[in-house]
């Protein structure tokens, strides 16, 4: 089966299906009720252990509850339905000339004032105050990044690591 081919769509299995979703994400989201917890009127020891519980044992367990209720047929729905919005939206095979130029600005830039900002960060104004929201904002462009330039990017990335692979370029320069 090549990648090219999808699979139908099974129709989602009913009331199990929704019961497994949303015990995911309840999984998933338990770790934002820590701030909660540290709010109540309850000895440190407690706040501790259910800040434990809340970050590493309910997720799982969840997510486990999660896998059971929604079964392979529930499973394959979720991945169909991911699958093809990434496919249809987000990595397209091939990208125009601009879109892959603007790609390449948002991967470089955010890696080159990264490395910049470690030793002339006492000239940039604000930047000491607002290092975090500086450095998250950075992130996210350098990973949105990676979707604008589309999937034939993460060949070239992945090329990287494989000793053999060699780089195969067009005649006349392909800028």
């Amino acid at each position: 089966m090549t990648p090219e081919t999808t699979l139908p769509t099974p129709p989602p299995p009913g009331w199990r299906f929704y019961l497994g979703v949303a015990l995911f994400l309840l999984g998933f989201l338990s770790p934002l009720g820590i701030p909660l917890v540290t709010l109540m009127d309850l000895p440190l020891t407690w706040k501790a252990t259910l800040s434990g519980i809340l970050l590493v044992g309910v997720p799982e367990v969840f997510c486990l509850l999660a896998v059971a209720f929604l079964g392979k047929s529930g499973f394959i729905y979720i991945k169909a339905k991911i699958y093809g919005f990434f496919r249809k939206y987000a990595l397209p095979k091939e990208v125009s000339r601009r879109r892959y130029r603007l790609g390449l600005v948002m991967f470089i830039i955010p890696l080159f004032c990264g490395w910049l900002g470690a030793y002339v960060f006492h000239l940039i104004p604000g930047y000491a105050e607002h290092r975090f929201a500086v450095n998250f904002a950075g992130d996210v462009i350098w990973l949105s990044s990676l979707v604008v330039l589309g999937s034939y990017f993460w060949d070239k990335v992945r090329a990287l690591f494989i000793y053999r692979a060699k780089a195969l370029i067009p005649q006349g320069g392909g800028s």
